[in-house]
């Protein structure tokens, strides 16, 4: 079996529409048993109205996206259990509370988060908690 990940919208959105890195994000959706909150839905239905409105995709696009990544190989995990754990991150990094649940998913289950996310990879360095960061992969890393 291969290695799980947990996969981050800002991953998950390069296997949808081209962006930088896409090539890498889709070899990881390929090579690794991906795990994610069924947060990531949310927040790529968003990406993806955002990426509209300034008119980078048409409707067609979005709606094929979504029913993607609705339908996409990933196991999605309950908010309700990982809710405390991502709020205690949130505010021990004084960080979004939204890119937390990923991070205490990858907590939960003792794997790395795969992120195209600089601003949470710069965070979470900062703190300087080695096995905090541990669990923080950045998307770059794969390109090998």
């Amino acid at each position: 079996m291969s290695e799980r990940l947990v996969a981050d919208a800002s991953v998950a959105i390069k296997w949808l529409v081209p962006e930088p890195d896409w090539s890498v994000a889709r070899s990881i959706y390929a090579a690794f048993s991906l795990v994610a909150p069924e947060l990531i839905c949310a927040e790529c239905a968003n990406i993806l109205w955002k990426k509209h409105r300034r008119n980078e995709i048409s409707r067609f696009e979005v709606l094929d996206a979504i029913e993607t990544i609705a339908a996409a190989d990933i196991e999605l995990v309950s908010l309700r259990d990982l809710t405390r754990q991502a709020c205690e991150l949130s505010l021990y990094l004084d960080h979004p509370a939204y890119d937390c649940f990923y991070l205490a998913l990858a907590i939960v289950e003792d794997c790395r988060l795969v992120t195209a996310d600089d601003k949470l990879l710069r965070v979470v360095g900062q703190r300087q908690n080695p096995s905090l960061s541990a669990y923080c992969a950045p998307l770059r890393s794969f390109g090998g």
